[in-house]
């Protein structure tokens, strides 16, 4: 993995006069309110200052004007940011919890990353309380992907009453339909992804049709879809399980994935 990071793999929380101290031990006096996580490949980081925007803003919604003052989230990412290691893969997360308004940093080593995915095709139903903000719902979510698992595939997708297809236990979801690049309405109750706003943002920038369009899990079959995250980039579906439904061909993705790639930086020195 490379040299050891500055601070400890897995759990520190955060004060101002102590910075990050190592607390394996620790157990949050509530659920997590907010959380937010991305990929660090050897000191590089796609999308950080908007990762950085999304807890930022998160944290200040989810206390309802009673969490941490923004000094506090201020100071507290500057030390995230110095602690992260500029060695090895990793996929660190930072937390906001309920009770004490703690706020913490879990360095965790990255899983292996994923090019391709096979998705299962029964639609589950969106359990989740805070479905726009990451954090509140991982556990819920944890158990979608699981069932996933069981039935042969490796993600599961949401749908909302109507089985409109919503986004799957952990990515945004993307397809083609001929040459518009389509995403779920943005009314629906969908995590604001930063990965996602970087490919639409893409889109647009090269003339490439954007549309907003409500469909069910079915009506993707033999579409190329993808699903979107920090961590593993652009994943097309190659494969559907659970129901007879045929995956579109992937004819855009690599070309995708490699300018996704292209877009870490490094980490910004503190």
């Amino acid at each position: 993995m490379g040299a050891p990071p500055t601070v400890a793999e897995g759990l520190s929380t955060w004060t101002p006069s102590r910075g990050l101290t190592a607390d394996p031990g620790s157990v949050a006096d509530g659920p997590l309110l907010v959380a937010d996580s991305w990929l660090v490949r050897a000191g590089r980081v796609r999308g950080y200052g908007r990762h950085r925007e999304r807890f930022l803003r998160a944290c200040a919604e989810s206390a309802a004007g009673s969490g941490p003052e923004p000094r506090r989230l201020v100071g507290f990412w500057q030390d995230v940011t110095a602690a992260l290691p500029r060695t090895g893969e990793w996929f660190p997360r930072v937390e906001l919890t309920a009770g004490s308004l703690e706020l913490r940093l879990r360095l965790r080593p990255a899983p292996p990353l994923g090019t391709e995915i096979r998705l299962w095709s029964a639609g589950q139903p969106d359990r989740r309380t805070a479905p726009r903000r990451k954090g509140p719902d991982l556990d819920v979510l944890a158990r979608v992907r699981g069932r996933a698992v069981e039935e042969g595939a490796q993600e599961g997708v949401l749908v909302g009453p109507s089985g409109v297809v919503l986004e799957s236990a952990t990515a945004s979801v993307l397809w083609w339909e001929d040459d518009t690049l389509c995403l779920p309405p943005p009314g629906l109750p969908v995590l604001p992804g930063v990965t996602v706003g970087l490919v639409r943002e893409r889109a647009e920038r090269l003339g490439i049709p954007v549309a907003p369009r409500e469909r069910t899990v079915a009506e993707l079959a033999g579409r190329e879809v993808w699903l979107v995250n920090a961590l593993h980039g652009i994943r097309p579906v190659t494969g559907w399980t659970g129901e007879p439904m045929a995956a579109g061909p992937a004819v855009r993705a690599a070309e995708w994935r490699k300018w996704l790639d292209g877009l870490s930086e490094p980490l910004p020195d503190i």
